[in-house]
């Protein structure tokens, strides 16, 4: 299967998700192969945040698909009623597309925003693939604006004047530096508060990109120690530091 191939596949989440995705290493990956290479792999319970971003992305990106999603009126999820007719899973709150909504008018009634997202040659949900260190990774950038030669991924926050410092906390700066390589295009953080509203564009400095190049090369040690060493016993692994 050559790249073209590939990535037309991996367009489709149930690929990019699912077990044919999973040959490739990606930036959520950072995180468990820093921290404990030994849950690498691990399915991830999807949680509030994840569902509540999807809603973000997908109000933004791809309008026609919110009805996929299931809102509860309710005021939180211990009520009788989210617990009647959520049916187990974790759907959003009334109040919590209210807040999004918000958000998105905020995004989209902003000049510069609007046609970064909606340009003349944009693309969204865009897979891309590279080999990074020896190893096969993968990446889907939220907006591809092919005339600013642009990646934009679309954050939000509840804090915005700290975003700069959280960035590096959730690996942001491995997500730069793995997505420069894949599409060829400097990133650049389209940040909204989910408080006050404030919207802000981040772009990356040379020494966030290098310091997402030093956690992915970190992390890749890992991976190939654990997953790619045939004489490696997991079971005779420490961790070694100096207090």
């Amino acid at each position: 299967m050559n790249k073209k191939e590939i990535l037309k596949k991996l367009e489709q989440d149930e690929h990019y998700y699912g077990d044919y995705g999973k040959q490739f290493l990606s930036n959520s990956d950072i995180s468990t192969l820093l921290k404990n290479p030994l849950l690498y792999g691990e399915q991830k319970p999807k949680t509030t945040a994840m569902v509540i971003g999807g809603y973000f992305h997908t109000a933004i990106l791809e309008p026609d698909k919110l009805k996929s999603f299931k809102i509860i009126k309710s005021s939180t999820r211990n009520t009788k009623v989210y617990k009647e007719m959520s049916g187990g899973e974790i759907c959003l709150l009334q109040h919590e597309v209210d807040k999004i909504e918000l958000m998105q008018e905020a995004i989209m009634d902003n000049k510069i925003c609007r046609e970064l997202i909606n340009g003349n040659n944009v693309n969204y949900e865009v897979p891309g693939v590279a080999e990074i260190f020896s190893n096969n990774w993968k990446g889907k950038a939220d907006i591809v604006n092919h005339d600013e030669q642009l990646v934009i991924d679309l954050k939000t926050t509840s804090d915005i004047d700290k975003f700069k410092w959280s960035s590096s906390k959730f690996n942001y700066d491995s997500q730069a530096y793995i997505y420069r390589l894949l599409f060829d295009y400097d990133m650049v953080f389209m940040v909204i508060d989910k408080e006050t509203l404030q919207i802000g564009l981040f772009d990356c400095s040379s020494d966030f990109y290098m310091s997402g190049r030093d956690k992915v090369r970190k992390a890749t040690d890992a991976y190939e120690l654990f997953y790619k060493t045939d004489d490696f016993d997991s079971k005779q692994y420490l961790i070694t530091k100096t207090l």
